[in-house]
């Protein structure tokens, strides 16, 4: 069996799929994508796949993962790891496909049989907040997640008080039964952050998210002191190397890698793994596709430690739904009662609809994320 081609595909709203071919006519899927760099890392995959892949072995997962790692002088970070993530969510959708077996199965077995997921609410106030959460948990969501709005560098107590009380309306409405996640963006400072999370604490948060930006997680020890909220951080870290730190100083609770951003499957299974061993729990990180979500399921079934699956499909509504239509079934992520079970098909467990898929091709992605200021002019975190 060997590696004979591949297709990339640039679809709305901001995504890019590879299909992996094998001269056995299985074909393998994957999300090989960073948000606003979709030509970037179409760049990255043609190298790797054009100097080293192409009439390889598809099953040699872990040796063709340690040449696209290691054969390279320069490695890591956002582009060429998630080059990597997402030709390797393709080549376990090929072996699970070789031997009829979803891909949870080939990763030792099923460690539990649904995964909860959340729903990201917004609203520019309050009570629009409320308004959103309560409909979230109308359609059969258990959790939830809220951003704080964007923060000066050093901001007054209205700010503060502002972001209290988008939290206290949700709480207010919700009640203490639906767990709330609250994502800092890595828009506050470290100089700002133990404030906000202190004054967050009585409404009881499910996690801090992105405390602090990730090139600042030294400072999350200090964060740590000022509440008892768990710290969760590392959708922009990208190995086991990256995350090592924060596992050996015990500075985070929850870490929260993507398969599409860190290596791929093989690479976030050894990451949680390694947090396991601290008592660290994962939230896998997919503001993406169908397919990295799919992936994101094998992996929840697989990991002890796995705790909420983020996802942006609305997956309450798999009907007349754009985000979902690049799957022959869009009810295949099993949505009820607020959790998710993965696909039990071989492979990702999902089937690709492909005329959708190059229709939507067609269009011309150039995808970017709003550059947002300070009331000074400065550049502000998006």
């Amino acid at each position: 069996m060997e590696i004979t081609g591949y297709e990339l595909f640039a679809v709305p709203p901001r995504w890019l799929f590879l299909k992996l071919e094998t001269d056995t006519g299985i074909c393998g899927w994957g999300e090989p994508i960073v948000e606003g760099h979709t030509k970037t890392t179409r760049a990255a995959v043609e190298e790797i796949l054009d100097n080293y892949l192409i009439g390889k072995d598809p099953l040699e997962i872990e040796r063709h993962w340690q040449a696209m790692y290691r054969g390279r002088h320069f490695r890591g970070g956002p582009i060429l790891m998630s080059a990597i993530g997402g030709i390797d969510q393709a080549l376990w959708d090929i072996k699970g496909k070789r031997y009829d077996a979803p891909v949870y199965e080939l990763l030792g077995g099923r460690a539990r049989d649904r995964i909860r997921t959340y729903q990201w609410i917004g609203g520019d106030t309050p009570e629009e907040i409320a308004d959103a959460a309560e409909a979230a948990v109308d359609n059969g969501y258990k959790t939830l997640k809220l951003s704080v709005s964007q923060f000066r560098r050093i901001d007054s107590p209205a700010a503060v008080t502002h972001a209290r009380d988008r939290l206290a309306a949700v709480r207010e409405r919700v009640g203490d039964g639906i767990d709330v996640g609250v994502d800092f963006r890595g828009r506050v400072t470290k100089s700002m952050a133990p404030s906000l999370a202190e004054k967050l604490a009585p409404l009881d948060p499910m996690f801090y998210e992105e405390p602090v930006l990730s090139e600042h997680a030294d400072s999350l020890g200090d964060i740590a002191a000022h509440t008892t909220v768990p710290l969760a951080i590392g959708q922009r870290l990208y190995s086991r190397w990256d995350v090592a730190p924060l596992i050996e100083d015990r500075a985070v609770d929850v870490l929260q890698p993507s398969p599409s951003h860190a290596g791929g499957i093989s690479e976030v299974r050894k990451i949680a793994t390694s947090a396991e061993a601290a008592d660290i729990l994962v939230s896998l990180h997919c503001p993406l596709g169908p397919i990295s979500l799919a992936a994101c399921l094998q992996l929840d079934m697989a990991i002890p430690n796995a705790i909420v699956q983020a996802q942006s499909l609305d997956l309450h509504q798999p009907q007349e739904n754009d985000l979902l239509a690049y799957l022959d079934d869009p009810t295949v992520f099993g949505f009820a009662d607020g959790y998710l079970t993965a696909p039990d098909a071989p492979g990702l467990g999902i089937e690709v609809d492909e005329s959708v898929v190059r229709e939507q091709a067609q269009s011309d992605i150039n995808w970017q994320n709003p550059i947002w200021y300070h009331d000074d002019g400065s550049i502000a975190e998006w």
